[in-house]
């Protein structure tokens, strides 16, 4: 059976960190989320792949060019008109009686892919209780039997949502072309339409399905899947250096002498930690990253490339690709009213959000929830307390 990953979707909810790359590309655990759900489909038998692609393809394609574990075939959205669409794209290139679709901006286990697989109905939908149903694909059962979606109703109704995680039989296209033809675009919409016509769609439930709709989404997903990964060391650690629970560091990193370090964490390849550095549970570090002596990290991604001054306090915060941060830097941590794309959301226990390639200096401290969007550069001795748009310089 082959599998169809979705994955030509920006993720503008989750910008400043989609303005460079696509969302299935953001790491959680130091891995892409795109690679998670490779992994999950490789364990279930898995190893054929139809990738359907759209914006920043190439920094998935440059990504993935040497990558043997599953065969993949890379199918163009030029323009990303909705899930319907992209899996329309697709249809040269299936075969087989019946196939998978997978969101590739979502985490999936194998046990639950299976279930899928094994399933004996024509169409298959995996659906998850959510405590928070409306930002979703809200679905209404009987029996197990799936009698209606509503997309993002206006007010909290049912309980169960809709993964996006389909088996379908290869007749589907018939269908996503007729509804194409009016305009409909929507794999919901395309599934509604065949429940209307009589068409029995049977739903299995998941607890192991994660998404990331909002930057802080990164955080908690990545404090679940740190857990996966086992104890490795690669790198040189000094003496007197205390390493408690899972850690893995990665070749060629240097652990300097003093520091402290709690599992789960990961520390990527190539990177320089200490002296006297702590770093604490659900922390990821990405490759060349450099951590300069007394400072401490929380519960936060540290993405490739990043330096952190000395005496710096980052927790529950993301630091994106190639930032420079000075010396003294805090993030505090608290409650935050957080707006994305016309949404306002009531956060707790948030840190910031820091984009690519931004430049920050010394005894700079930021409030709960600041995003600050790439390339920006903030001058030492600054205190930062509302969001700053990408190229923005702050004297």
């Amino acid at each position: 059976m082959k599998a169809v990953i979705l994955a030509a979707g920006e993720g503008k909810r989750l910008r400043p960190f989609t303005e460079t790359m696509p969302k299935v590309m953001l790491p959680v655990a130091n891995k892409p989320i795109l690679e998670h759900v490779f992994d999950a489909l490789k364990n279930t038998g898995i190893n054929d792949v139809i990738l359907v692609v759209g914006y920043k393809k190439e920094v998935i394609m440059e990504h993935f060019k040497e990558y043997n574990d599953i065969k993949i075939t890379y199918v163009i959205q030029d323009k990303q008109l909705g899930t319907a669409h992209a899996l329309l794209q697709a249809k040269k290139q299936i075969k087989d009686s019946s196939f998978v679709v997978i969101p590739g901006d979502n985490i999936i286990d194998q046990k639950s892919i299976i279930k899928l697989m094994n399933d004996k109905s024509k169409y298959s939908l995996l659906i998850k209780e959510h405590p928070h149903p409306s930002k979703y694909g809200v679905v209404f059962l009987e029996k197990d039997k799936l009698q209606r979606i509503v997309e993002k109703p206006p007010e909290e109704i049912g309980k169960f949502i809709s993964t996006g995680i389909y088996k379908l039989p290869k007749t589907i296209f018939a269908e996503v072309e007729k509804q194409a033809s009016e305009g409909i675009y929507s794999l919901s919409a395309v599934i509604q339409n065949l429940i209307d016509e009589g068409k029995i769609i049977n739903t299995i439930q998941t607890d192991a399905w994660m998404d990331i709709v909002y930057p802080w989404d990164l955080i908690t997903v990545n404090e679940a899947m740190i857990h996966n990964t086992p104890s490795t060391t690669a790198g040189r650690i000094e003496k007197n250096t205390v390493i408690k629970g899972k850690v893995s560091i990665g070749k060629d990193t240097k652990i300097y002498s003093g520091c402290y370090i709690v599992g789960p964490v990961i520390i990527g390849e190539s990177c320089e930690i200490g002296p006297n550095v702590c770093i604490f549970p659900s922390t990821t570090i990405g490759n060349n990253s450099v951590v300069h002596p007394f400072s401490e990290i929380q519960n936060s991604i540290i993405m490739d490339d990043v330096h952190i001054g000395s005496n710096s306090f980052v927790t529950q915060s993301i630091i994106a690709k190639g930032s420079r941060i000075g010396n003294n830097f805090s993030s505090i941590i608290g409650g935050k009213g957080v707006e994305i794309e016309g949404e306002f959301k009531k956060l707790k226990n948030l840190g910031v959000m820091i984009g690519e390639d931004c430049t920050i200096g010394s005894h700079v401290v930021m409030d709960p929830g600041v995003i600050i969007g790439r390339k920006c550069k903030i001058t030492s001795m600054k205190r930062i307390r509302e969001n700053i748009p990408s190229n923005t310089e702050v004297m």
